[in-house]
């Protein structure tokens, strides 16, 4: 009897929230931390161009990322990982692929607009490489991290709107100290982290969308149009461009993405995928008012 209260708590322990997010993250931050580590010690011995390289660690980093979490989570929650569906890839990726690379392109045309983008070098093709790797593991790490472990379970316990606006105000206050950082750089990226990309999930319930929206953003912004992105050493893209510091428009040393247009677009595009996620009835309440809504809501994945 008393083996079986324990096992029944040890149960519980394991399958509580923080629990759960606390496993996930660690054993993907490890597997990360371990293929960096194969990547100084293996892959920098090597003669492979450093791109190259880059590559290799990024495409392996983005398959044991999004397989470890489809594992980890069917084991745990006992279901199918609708929402890294093979069947919702194409879909899904495309969309958030090309609202990345667009709403970068509607940044950079306000700049250009302005007067204030200038296109001192066109490169060779062979550029992308670097920034190509770059957003790939931003985009496949970062967030089935933040969202598909952190912003599921905790939306879960404290319902869509709640933890919106816990992710706002946590990526407001991570970024209030970064380098060069403003008002409207940091209220920008508050809007992007911990608004429009959860707000994408919330809308198509799947997590492709947000991590090739976030793909598409980190690879067009450098790796396209030239502009700084504050998380990449990255100094020139497809274009080597110069961009006026002009920090409202362009978002001065904290790149377009921390502009004045960058602010509003986001929070236009967050709050639109909010308005569509609620027709379709995908908004989450709080745990303590419902609790079979919210499991057929987040098991049902329907690809958006």
């Amino acid at each position: 009897m008393l083996s079986t209260i324990k096992q029944t708590q040890l149960q519980k322990a394991l399958h509580f929230f923080l629990t759960k997010m606390i496993v996930g993250i660690g054993v993907i931050v490890s597997l990360v931390a371990f293929i960096e580590w194969l990547h100084s010690s293996v892959l920098d011995k090597t003669n492979l161009p450093n791109d190259v390289k880059s590559l290799i660690v990024s495409v392996v980093e983005a398959f044991v990322t999004s397989t470890t979490y489809i594992f980890m989570f069917r084991a745990y929650d006992k279901r199918r990982i609708r929402e890294l569906s093979a069947a919702t890839f194409v879909n899904n990726a495309v969309k958030g692929l090309l609202i990345g690379i667009l709403l970068q392109s509607l940044f950079i045309l306000i700049i250009y607009l302005a007067g204030t983008f200038l296109v001192v070098n066109v490169n060779p093709i062979s550029v992308l490489i670097s920034p190509f790797a770059f957003a790939l593991t931003a985009g496949f790490v970062a967030e089935i991290i933040m969202i598909g472990i952190m912003f599921r379970l905790l939306e879960q316990q404290m319902g869509t709107v709640m933890t919106l606006l816990a992710f706002i105000i946590l990526f407001a206050i991570l970024h209030i100290n970064a380098r060069g950082a403003t008002v409207i750089s940091v209220v920008a990226t508050a809007m992007q982290a911990g608004l429009m990309l959860p707000a994408a999930y919330v809308f198509s319930r799947n997590l492709w969308l947000p991590v090739f929206l976030h793909f598409g953003w980190d690879f067009a912004e450098p790796g396209i149009f030239g502009g700084i992105n504050p998380s990449s050493s990255l100094t020139h893209g497809l274009l080597t461009s110069k961009i006026a510091d002009n920090s409202l428009l362009t978002g001065g040393e904290t790149g377009p993405q921390n502009s004045l247009s960058s602010l509003f677009l986001c929070l236009i595009l967050g709050l639109t995928f909010l308005l569509l996620a609620k027709r379709k009835n995908n908004l989450i309440k709080p745990y303590w008012r419902t609790t079979a809504t919210n499991k057929s809501i987040t098991a049902s994945g329907d690809g958006g």
